[in-house]
C-alpha cells in the first residue's frame, strides 16, 4: 500500500526528555515510503502522577495520526472515568471519541488544518468564504458536534491510523492498543509483549469483518488494509444497525493493564517499521547493549535493513515511529496482563 522512494530518506527526528520518574527517548525516520505518516505523543506530565507515550502509524495519509498525537491525550482527560481514576476505562472512551470527532464540519477543518500544504491552501480559501461562528475555539470540547458549515454532513476520513499508547501513574502501566503498532516491556532483559497485532487473520477479527458484511482477501479488509482496527477508515464503519465496536474495522482497542515492578528495564513503543525487521527480543537485546553507552535514549543506531513487500518494493523500517521510556516500580514476578475489550 502507498508509494515508494527509489531511495529511502533516513534523516531522524530525535527527542529526549526526563522529569523526577521517568525518561524518554524517541526517534522517526520517513524510510522508503513517499511521505511520512507516523505521529507521535510524549508527555512527562499528563498530570501531576501520569505520563502518556504514543505512537500512531498512518497509512493512506499523514492527517489521521497527526489528529491522534494532537487530541488523543486531551480526550482521555477529559473523560469522567479519569476523573474518577479509571485510566483503562478513559484510554478505551479517548479512542473511539478520535472517531467522532474527526465527522462534521469541526472535523474535516481540523483535519485540513493538519494536512499537507495544498490542504491546507484548500482550507485558506474556504475559510476566507466561510468561518466559524464565534471564531476558532479549539479547546472548547462540546463544539465539535454543533458547529455548522458546508461540510457538516462529513462523514469523516478515509485514511487511517494505528494506535499504541501508554499511560504510566506510579506502578500501574496502562496499555491500549488498535493496530499492529506494538509495545514491548524489557523485564530482566526478558521481553513481554503488552499488545497484539490485530491482524483480519485472527478469528475473532475474522468473525466480527464478515458479520458486518466485509470480507478478507490476500489477508487485507475488503482486499484493502492489512490490519483489522484502526482509527479512521471511516468507509469501514458506516453500518448504522451497528455499534462501532462491531464495525468492519473498529477503533476498539485492547486495554492491558500491568502492575510494574523493580526488574521493568524500560519500555518501547513502535510502529510495525521496527517489527518487520527484529523481533520483540531482538529490540529489547539491542537497547539493553547500548542504553549504558549511549549518551541519550534516541541515539540507538542501526543499519537499514532492505526488505522486500508483496509487490516487489525494497522498503526498511521506514516510515516508523518508536518511542522508550525507562522506569521503576513495585514488585511481581512477571507482567501478567489483565486484558479487556479483547473481542
Amino acid at each position: 500500500m502507498g508509494v515508494y522512494l527509489s531511495t529511502p530518506k533516513t534523516e531522524k527526528l530525535s527527542e529526549d526528555g526526563e522529569n523526577d520518574k521517568l525518561k524518554f527517548g524517541l526517534s522517526s525516520m520517513q524510510g522508503w515510503r513517499a511521505t511520512m505518516e507516523d505521529a507521535h505523543s510524549a508527555l512527562l506530565d499528563l498530570d501531576n502522577d501520569t505520563a502518556f507515550f504514543g505512537v500512531f502509524d498512518g497509512h493512506g495519509g499523514k492527517v489521521v495520526a497527526k489528529f491522534c498525537a494532537k487530541y488523543l491525550h486531551r480526550e482521555v482527560l477529559n473523560t469522567e472515568a479519569y476523573a474518577a481514576g479509571d485510566l483503562g476505562a478513559a484510554v478505551h472512551r479517548a479512542y473511539f471519541r478520535m472517531d467522532e470527532m474527526m465527522r462534521g464540519q469541526r472535523g474535516w477543518r481540523e483535519l485540513q488544518a493538519l494536512g499537507d500544504k495544498i490542504n491546507q491552501f484548500t482550507g485558506i480559501i474556504e475559510g476566507l468564504i466561510w468561518s466559524p461562528k464565534g471564531g476558532d475555539s479549539n479547546d472548547r470540547h462540546d463544539d465539535w458536534a454543533f458547529e455548522e458549515g458546508p461540510h457538516s454532513d462529513f462523514t469523516g476520513p478515509n485514511c487511517g491510523s494505528t494506535a499504541c499508547v501508554a499511560l504510566i501513574r506510579n506502578r500501574q502501566l496502562v496499555v491500549a492498543n488498535a493496530g499492529d503498532s506494538r509495545c514491548v516491556i524489557s523485564r530482566n532483559g526478558q521481553a513481554y509483549s503488552l499488545s497484539r497485532d490485530h491482524k483480519p487473520e485472527l478469528e475473532a477479527e475474522r468473525e466480527r469483518i464478515q458479520s458486518a458484511g466485509g470480507y478478507i482477501q490476500m489477508g487485507r479488509v475488503n482486499g484493502t488494509l492489512n490490519l483489522s482496527r484502526a482509527i479512521g477508515d471511516m468507509e469501514f464503519k458506516q453500518n448504522k444497525f451497528l455499534s462501532p465496536d462491531k464495525q468492519i474495522l473498529t477503533a476498539n482497542p485492547d486495554i492491558n493493564i500491568v502492575e510494574l515492578c523493580d526488574d521493568d528495564d524500560f519500555l518501547v513503543l513502535a510502529c510495525d517499521g521496527i517489527w518487520d525487521c527484529m523481533s520483540n527480543q531482538q529490540l529489547v537485546d539491542f537497547i539493553r547493549e547500548h542504553i549504558n553507552t549511549e549518551e541519550s535514549l534516541s541515539a540507538f543506531k542501526k543499519p537499514i535493513t532492505q526488505t522486500k513487500d508483496a509487490s516487489g518494493a525494497e522498503q526498511s523500517a521506514g516510515d516508523t515511529d518508536a518511542s522508550g521510556a525507562e522506569q521503576s516500580a513495585g514488585d511481581t514476578e512477571r507482567p501478567d496482563v489483565a486484558e479487556e475489550n479483547s473481542s
